[in-house]
């Protein structure tokens, strides 16, 4: 069983920004141009531009200079499928999917700091999962921030599924214990826990959610089966220094790359990828439930350079 199905368009849509920006800026840039050191150049601000990182496009552009050098390749429109290729080679063929409990509940923590669009991301994944025909059970753990509940207490309501909250300033702890319990009464297809963000380097916060994962270990075999880091696309790099303090605290599973449609710089997927070594597992692409989709590495990279133009051969 796998959860979320994908579809292109959305992904479409969502990565327009970047395919606008990136994908047919860069086609413009090399069209009739014969690769040199100067073009190349101009492609690697293209990839930093775009959020790839500097460490990621300095290989791939050292294997274009190479593969230049080499009569490989002379035209600027034959380093388009090269550059696909070189990228989408960092996932070599893996489509990294949500883990699915072999006994439900599946359990799915959330974690993020404030601002990053978390508790959204988290009704969207509700929304989507019951759109398919999952059961499942909210678990309003940042009990310290009263608008991140009420949030979550509307979406539970509009989307007819269980909400388990505590009182304001309440133990988390305690409410994800309530919430195991009763996604295991109710055989829910899936427990979502959403946490309390404030800052990633706040020690308080992240003792919280090593108790929290703790409670879920005790509870429910093999819990939590994700631990989903949900960052903002539009934040850039500073995504990853929030990834890896989350990653030491609570082994972080998976990446909910959020707002993918309000940004130009969808690169940061790859940056991702090669800094961390953590897979992003769902994009945001819009505020649709269908716009939350499961991350495909080839389609990704595609729909990151845009539609190559069709040629007219009429004449």
């Amino acid at each position: 069983m796998r959860f979320f199905k994908r579809t292109i368009e959305a992904v479409r849509r969502g990565l327009s920004r970047t395919a606008n920006a990136f994908g047919d800026g860069l086609r413009s840039l090399l069209s009739g141009r014969q690769l040199d050191d100067e073009l190349i150049d101009e492609i690697e601000a293209r990839l930093i531009g775009a959020d790839v990182g500097v460490r990621t496009t300095s290989e791939i552009v050292e294997e274009l200079r190479v593969a230049v050098r080499s009569g490989e390749l002379e035209r600027g429109e034959d380093a388009i499928d090269f550059l696909k290729n070189r990228l989408k080679r960092r996932w070599d063929g893996e489509s990294p999917g949500i883990a699915v409990a072999d006994t439900a509940p599946t359990v799915v923590l959330v974690v993020g700091v404030n601002g990053v669009g978390k508790t959204t991301s988290v009704a969207k994944i509700a929304q989507s999962l019951r759109q398919e025909g999952r059961s499942v059970v909210l678990a309003a753990a940042d009990t310290f921030r009263a608008g991140a509940v009420e949030q979550l207490a509307i979406w539970a309501d509009r989307l007819g599924v269980d909400l388990v909250r505590g009182a304001a300033g309440a133990d988390p702890a305690a409410v994800v214990f309530d919430a195991a319990d009763s996604a295991l009464s109710r055989k829910a297809d899936v427990l979502l826990v959403d946490t309390a963000g404030r800052l990633h380097v706040d020690a308080g916060l992240m003792r919280q959610l090593v108790k929290i994962r703790e409670v879920l270990e005790r509870k429910i075999p093999g819990a939590p089966h994700e631990v989903l880091l949900v960052l903002d696309a539009t934040s850039g790099q500073n995504a990853l220094a929030q990834a890896k303090n989350f990653g030491e605290a609570v082994g972080v599973t998976g990446i909910f790359l959020a707002k993918l449609d309000g940004t130009a710089r969808g690169g940061i997927v790859v940056a991702i990828r090669d800094s961390l070594n953590v897979p992003v597992k769902l994009i945001g692409v819009g505020e649709r439930p269908e716009d939350v989709q499961p991350f495909d590495p080839d389609a990704f990279i595609d729909e990151m350079f845009g539609v190559e133009p069709a040629v007219d051969r009429s004449s």
